[in-house]
């Protein structure tokens, strides 16, 4: 079902909604939907429309505050690999078998002067404005859309510019190196939704960041406090004062340590809730309550188990707890192994709990609602 950007985030608000969400995030992980055509999926089944998830249309509101230059150069291609140089000068690797993201091989940021040399490629132009984008968003939201802004990751952008070790490091070793990246990011992302957002309602504010593993974050609440708060906050209070409602942050791993500091920020979404990690949507609701909506939670993992396993996470993790302030799903990519028979069965199981109508045939519908 194709929600309407209003009821959607009533129901992400915990106001009234018409009825809880189904949804599917991300999509399969490569090499899924080979695995399914082998086991006789439709190509509606590949594409998951057959599956009739919901979803709210969401378009990009027309700003782009992240760094920006010329397109990669590709130095060596293969049937396994791609790798290609970046304009901050990096090396790229995306093994094609196994990954959709190329990872950066090595780093151009180690001092405050290599931070100058690339600090161009972040700072404001006003080409990052597009207005013929932002006119098309605004025609979009009147037809029931969700308007979304990105800002760049207070950790993910010096993690993609240093490394992770040393971008933890420079909290502590090079502190004014870290500021002057944040006030880098905040000047630009200021600069590019300000005048957007007085022409266009922006509905919702998204930043990535992946700073957790499953041991916990990478940044404790000091650093949060001291880094991100500043920077998330002037971004988020003047949207949040023009109408913006959804200040959502995507990140794996187990942040439950720094939640509290995130919602000083901010934060009142998170996604995908990765059980693996230790995250547990229904403990999380039970302990911020109204603050914090979600998206995802659900094991993904349980999928290629049995049948028994999947009714004991889809009992648990649909709970009534969890039908406001929340879009239900995996908690990320359908993993290689999942039997295309299981998956029909947790679908079909799922909207079961939830009440929904089973699957009409006629009724296709999907749009992939993580970043």
């Amino acid at each position: 079902m194709r929600f309407h950007r209003e009821p959607y985030l009533d129901l992400m608000t915990f106001g009234p909604s018409p009825r809880p969400m189904f949804v599917e995030l991300f999509g399969p992980l490569v090499g899924l939907e080979e695995e399914w055509r082998a086991q006789g999926a439709t190509e509606d089944e590949i594409n998951l429309t057959a599956f009739d998830w919901d979803y709210v249309p969401i378009v990009d509101c027309g700003g782009h505050p992240l760094p920006r230059g010329p397109a990669p150069v590709t130095l060596e291609e293969t049937a396994e690999r791609r790798v290609q140089r970046d304009f901050l000068g990096r090396t790229l690797l995306l093994l094609k078998k196994t990954a959709t993201h190329a990872l950066p091989m090595d780093f151009p940021v180690q001092t405050m002067d290599d931070w100058r040399r690339v600090k161009p490629f972040y700072e404001f132009t006003p080409d990052r404005i597009n207005w013929d984008e932002v006119a098309a968003a605004r025609r979009a939201r009147e037809e029931g859309a969700l308007i979304r802004a990105y800002m760049p990751g207070a950790f993910d952008m010096p993690r993609d510019l240093m490394g992770e070790e040393v971008a933890c490091l420079s909290y502590y070793e090079q502190p004014e190196l870290m500021a002057d990246i944040m006030a880098t990011l905040r000047d630009t992302t200021r600069r590019v939704l300000e005048p957007i957002s007085a022409a266009l309602t922006i509905d919702q504010l998204s930043v990535h960041e992946d700073f957790a593993g499953k041991s916990g974050p990478l940044v404790g609440p000091a650093q949060i406090a001291e880094h991100f708060a500043p920077y998330y906050r002037a971004i988020w209070e003047p949207l949040a004062e023009r109408g913006a409602r959804l200040f959502q942050m995507d990140t794996d791993g187990n942040i439950n340590a720094v939640i509290p500091a995130l919602l000083d920020c901010g934060i009142n979404c998170l996604y995908p809730m990765e059980p693996a990690a230790g995250m547990d949507a229904v403990e999380v609701r039970r302990t911020c309550g109204r603050k914090l909506a979600m998206l995802g939670g659900i094991d993904k993992h349980v999928l290629r188990g049995d049948r028994a396993a999947i009714r004991r996470e889809l009992e648990y993790k649909l709970s009534t707890a969890l039908r406001t302030g929340c879009a239900l799903g995996l908690d990320h990519q359908i993993p290689n192994g999942t039997p295309l028979a299981h998956y029909r069965y947790y679908v079909d199981l799922g909207r079961e709990i939830l009440g929904l109508p089973p699957r009409d045939p006629t009724h296709r519908g999907w749009e992939r609602m993580g970043m």
